[in-house]
């Protein structure tokens, strides 16, 4: 089958534009369609870019994924007041700081009812102990029936930690989600 387009009513020929064989990206490059199909998927990672985006070629297979880049992400469940580590975050080896936003969600499923915590903090590594800077929680929304869960942001050895603490005998599901700059 020709790949030109003769139009009936004269004129010159229209040659279709050139299909890009390879493409290049910011990791495992690169992308290369396979019968001329190309893969491209959303995600997320926790890989620090300043630009808050990068491009994943899988290293030469046929699928592009856009991510969303300095997010964290984490999620559970707990049937105690036990604090329980939604998410680790290991600060690397290089002196840095860390500055974040994030929220936690929790959904009782014994009694219907959720809460929401929004939090920012700060925290530095010498490459080698984690030091907490603080932390605040901007907002928290609870029903009643959540008044007991919690949630806390902290450091242990190089690591952010992000704690949920459930209630004893109740279900509840927990979401986290943060994101972060880095200065080094």
């Amino acid at each position: 089958m020709s790949q030109i387009f003769k139009p009936t009513s004269g004129g010159t020929p229209v040659i279709p534009p050139d299909v890009p064989e390879v493409f290049q990206t910011d990791v495992n490059s690169p992308a290369i369609p396979a019968a001329n199909i190309l893969k491209v998927f959303g995600g997320q990672t926790s890989i620090n870019n300043l630009l808050g985006v990068q491009t994943d070629g899988s290293s030469g297979s046929n699928t592009l994924t856009v991510q969303l880049t300095n997010r964290l992400q984490g999620a559970i469940s707990t049937i105690d007041a036990t604090p329980t580590t939604i998410i680790t975050f290991g600060l690397g080896v290089t002196p840095a700081v860390f500055t974040l936003d994030g929220f936690v969600s929790g959904l009782n499923n014994t009694v219907a009812s959720g809460g929401g915590y929004f939090f920012s903090a700060a925290v530095r590594t010498d490459g080698a102990a984690a030091t907490d800077l603080g932390n605040e929680f901007t907002s928290i929304f609870e029903e009643a029936a959540m008044a007991a869960a919690d949630i806390t942001v902290g450091v242990s050895g190089n690591n952010l930690i992000i704690q949920v603490i459930g209630i004893a005998a109740t279900a509840i599901d927990w979401l986290a989600q943060a994101t972060y700059s880095r200065v080094i």
